[in-house]
């Protein structure tokens, strides 16, 4: 029934809305991602060769895990 009270042009015009409101969240979480993995880096540059080797090699795995996952869930 809900349906019915619902006008396909309010329909679209959300769409519209959600579709321009997308890009900023995306520049928004990006921007919280980068200045996360910049502060951890600089913790970590304080703590040594050897830890940084393995965070280094840790966030390869992360970024390509999550590239993966990006891809099969956009195809």
């Amino acid at each position: 029934m809900d349906d019915l009270s619902r006008s396909p042009t309010a329909t679209l015009a959300d769409e519209a809305l959600l579709g321009l409101l997308a890009p900023f969240w995306q520049l928004v979480i990006g921007a919280v991602v980068l200045a996360v993995v910049l502060l951890s880096t600089a913790r970590l540059a304080q703590r040594g060769r050897s830890r940084m080797t393995t965070a280094l090699l840790v966030t390869a795995a992360a970024i390509v895990g999550l590239t993966v996952i990006g891809v099969l869930v956009e195809g």
